[in-house]
């Protein structure tokens, strides 16, 4: 058994400065005597685009339960983002969201919300708060290019400079944050360790995004989603528009193959009409185009089983996107990766013994397993998709959601069941519960809401544009 380092010395290094980096840094911070950040490129001093993230040009929310793991770690937090501009989205009385099964009403009570902003604002709070903790520091320019001790014991990281130079970092724990680009798998099995499992579900889905300046007032204006429907004969096509800070509005648009959208900025609201519903095009002809389009094409959910290891080395733990990345059509990445900082932390408070990696990542894989089964048990519905298929129990269960989620057009406690699963405040075996399997058996309450859910105030702003 390996010695316990003392938690007066014990030294942390974090591989990548994306948020869940710096979350993971918040973990660890309080317990150890300090935590070096390596990162590739340069952090922004602001709200800016971080190099080596194409995926922030897209879409981004908080789930309810990602704030408040946040918050957790990082008290205040949310306060932050709302004062620079962020939204606190109520669910789903703030939202207008076309399912499979119909529109989804606006509950007037509010069980969930959602905080909207870009990509670049929520790092740049989280980041901001993390960095004035005088036990972090950074390592910019530099590159982790090796891990460094045995299969039983990681005592550090090999890392590259601008110049090419090369350098040990002796640490008591080295935690990857490095994402989709994790290179993990790939030390391990330099290391011996080469039987990790994985798996990959690709729905081939492509998302195409650019920002608007909107043209009513992004104050309380709901959220838009058009989802798409994998039981029709055409590809899964889906958008969204967020209200973002300094009033404007982020829109996504989503493709699988068959019906991928493009860069094309001539393109991009034709691409919206083709969508189930024609309301985001509807919108964005009153609205003023500020960037171009980008496009990712990086969107399968991939996931490594560190936990199912045999033996795990001491001193190593994965964290975010470096262990399961997912779809970010389901908006969990941030949320995932945030619980599963308070799973870390949680284990390091009791102290460095000897099989706290195992400990933590085994904590990790269970914070994280709900994001997973959402995701993936979407996704697998999809024609185009690759990595596995639905079996019969699979296709059962999808039926009966599907039946929850026309009756969450009609009943608010349907409505709550389901939004308790999306917001990561429950896991999704509570969908079964005796009370909700009555609900879905009894079937919606009220009629199906035949157009837009808008209200009266949102639609006299709605007029106004269109005279």
């Amino acid at each position: 058994m390996s010695e316990a380092p003392d938690r007066g010395n014990f030294r942390a290094v974090v591989l990548g400065g994306s948020t869940a980096g710096m979350l993971a840094a918040a973990a660890v911070r309080q317990y150890v005597r300090s935590v070096e950040i390596v990162e590739a490129h340069e952090l922004p001093d602001g709200p800016r685009p971080r190099t080596g993230v194409p995926q922030a040009a897209h879409i981004h929310f908080l789930q309810t339960g990602g704030v408040e793991a946040i918050e957790a770690l990082l008290p205040g937090t949310t306060g932050l983002l709302l004062a620079a501009g962020a939204h606190r989205v109520p669910e789903t009385t703030n939202m207008i969201v076309y399912s499979p099964e119909g529109w989804y009403r606006r509950w007037r009570r509010a069980t969930h919300y959602l905080i909207t902003a870009s990509r670049d604002l929520t790092d740049y709070v989280i980041r901001q708060q993390v960095l004035k903790d005088s036990r972090v520091s950074v390592r910019a320019h530099t590159r982790a290019v090796a891990l460094c001790g045995t299969d039983r014991r990681i005592t550090g990281v090999r890392v590259r400079a601008a110049d090419g130079s090369e350098t040990e970092l002796p640490a008591d724990l080295v935690i990857d944050a490095t994402g989709r680009a994790s290179r993990t798998p790939q030390w391990l099995a330099r290391l011996g360790i080469n039987t990790i499992a994985e798996e990959r579900i690709d729905s081939g889905l492509v998302y195409a995004s650019r920002v608007y300046r909107a043209p009513v007032p992004t104050r309380d204006w709901p959220v838009i989603a058009i989802q798409a429907d994998p039981e029709l004969p055409r590809p899964g096509n889906a958008g969204g528009i967020l209200p973002i800070e300094d009033d404007r509005w982020h829109v996504s648009l989503m493709g699988a193959p068959g019906g991928q959208p493009i860069r094309d900025t001539d393109a991009f609201e034709p691409f919206a009409r083709t969508l189930r519903h024609p309301l985001i095009a509807d919108l964005l002809r009153h609205a003023e185009p500020l960037t171009d389009v980008s496009v990712t094409h990086s969107t399968a959910n991939r996931r490594y089983y560190y936990e199912r290891l045999t033996s795990w080395p001491d001193g190593l733990v994965a964290l975010g996107d470096s262990v399961a990345a997912f779809n970010p059509l389901y908006g969990q990445g941030i949320s995932a990766a945030a619980q599963g900082a308070v799973a870390l932390r949680s284990v390091l408070s009791a102290g460095p013994a000897p099989g706290l990696a195992r400990r933590a990542q085994r904590a990790i894989a269970r914070r994280l397993a709900p994001a997973w089964a959402l995701a993936v048990g979407q996704d697998i519905h999809f024609p185009t998709t690759t990595g596995r298929r639905p079996t019969i129990a699979d296709r059962a269960l999808h039926r009966y959601v599907s039946r929850l989620s026309r009756t969450a057009t009609g009943s608010f406690h349907a409505a709550t069941a389901l939004t308790d699963v999306l917001s990561l405040r429950a896991a999704p075996p509570s969908l079964a519960r005796p009370s909700v399997l009555l609900t879905a058996l009894t079937g919606p309450h009220r009629p199906p809401v035949p157009h837009p859910p808008f209200t009266p105030a949102e639609r006299g702003l709605l007029d106004r544009l269109r005279s």
